[in-house]
């Protein structure tokens, strides 16, 4: 972020954050596009890239809960009871739609796992065709 705010690069693909916002809003930096399927809520000036002319460029990032597997599915239905109560806030959503973030207030474990899955079945040519390895 700092050799982008800078000068030192021209351009960089960094995670919509709230500091990438914030450099947004600010004017010492300027996102060109999101990779989600529309346009953020907390962002809505800044276009989708389908929008900017990129129609197949659509990425969207998992953020979630993870439990040790063998988790009793009682711990787990209790952690996202938790989850869905706080998700349920309406400050608490404003805050992570303002820093780059969509609430998904219907979620559950299941619907999660099966991001998950999607996001590996991405990936994996990805990490297949450039031979990345785990060291």
């Amino acid at each position: 972020m700092t050799d982008l705010i800078s000068g030192q690069l021209a351009m960089a693909v960094p995670a919509v954050t709230a500091q990438v916002l914030d450099f947004h809003r600010s004017g010492k930096m300027r996102v060109l596009a999101v990779t989600s399927p529309k346009r953020l809520t907390g962002a809505p000036e800044i276009p989708t890239a389908a929008e900017a002319g990129l129609p197949g460029l659509v990425v969207t990032a998992s953020l979630g809960l993870l439990a040790p597997a063998g988790t009793p599915i009682a711990i787990i239905e209790q952690i996202a009871q938790a989850t869905r109560t706080m998700l349920a806030e309406e400050n608490y959503q404003h805050m992570l739609m303002e820093t780059g973030f969509e609430p998904i207030t219907d979620s559950t474990p299941e619907k999660f796992r099966l991001s998950l899955a999607a996001d590996v079945a991405l990936w994996t040519p990805v990490v297949k065709a450039l031979a990345l390895k785990i060291d």
